[in-house]
């Protein structure tokens, strides 16, 4: 006689996600002890601070990770502003070493929280994208990410300066992101040039999410800044106490 299953299938998949970040925690809050051990430790002060920037990279790809993380509940969550936090933390531990600017165009959103966590899955993949395969051709490197509503449909955009002539066969990042696009009822759709790239989102809008656009339409900002933060790295004091925090998390 055949067992019945003692959870939904959807419920095991969100345990199964939920271990799988407490582990990346875990392991990262290791790293970070390891290498905070030895910035504490050593007596060279060039190695002590190179240590502890290393500290703070780690950090910020600990935010981007948190930034990413599936909601725990099903709440409205204003996209434009997790659009923010996931540039700023983009910058922080990726673009600003890189030289690669970040233009941040968005409208004020609200979404279903899972529905956002995929708009933003799919943005981070579409940045990271860009990060890998562009060519910019000794240009300066900049990277716009659009986001705006119109009446009932959302439409995002993520373009670079960066020749695309090389990106024309999909690979497994952008089939991910053709699929969280196809989870949001709608489609990717993207134009390749000599010096442009452009990615497009579209999807409609559930009537909870109507509901809730219409009510900020008329004081809904639409302002376009240049996200280039320099992180400051943390001092040697200070690394153990951030290190006994995130340990602390990761056990939660």
């Amino acid at each position: 006689m055949p067992h019945s299953l003692a959870h939904p299938p959807a419920l095991e998949g969100r345990t199964l996600l939920d271990e799988l970040n407490h582990r990346i925690r875990n392991e990262l809050a290791s790293v970070i002890h390891l290498v905070s051990f030895k910035a504490i430790w050593t007596d060279n002060v060039d190695a002590k601070e190179e240590l502890s920037n290393v500290v703070d990279l780690l950090y910020q790809h600990i935010e981007v990770h948190n930034i990413l993380t599936m909601p725990d509940r099903d709440a409205l969550v204003d996209a434009g502003e997790q659009l923010r936090k996931l540039g700023l933390a983009m910058c922080r531990c990726k673009l600003d070493r890189m030289n690669i600017h970040l233009v941040l165009s968005v409208d004020t959103l609200p979404l279903e929280s899972e529905r956002c966590w995929r708009l933003v899955l799919a943005v981070y993949e579409l940045v990271t994208n860009a990060v890998r395969h562009a060519c910019f051709d000794g240009r300066d490197g900049q990277i716009k990410i659009k986001l705006m509503c119109t009446r009932s449909w959302v439409n995002c955009w993520v373009s670079d300066n960066g020749s695309g002539l090389g990106r024309i066969k999909p690979g497994r990042g952008l089939r991910i992101v053709s699929e969280l696009a196809k989870g949001l009822g709608g489609r990717m759709s993207h134009t390749f040039g000599t010096t442009s790239t452009t990615f497009a989102l579209d999807f409609p809008l559930t009537e909870r999410e109507q509901h809730a656009n219409r009510a900020v339409t008329a004081r809904r900002p639409r302002t376009g800044r240049r996200l280039k933060a320099v992180p400051t790295p943390p001092s040697v004091s200070a690394v153990g106490q951030r290190v006994n925090d995130l340990a602390i998390q990761s056990k939660l």
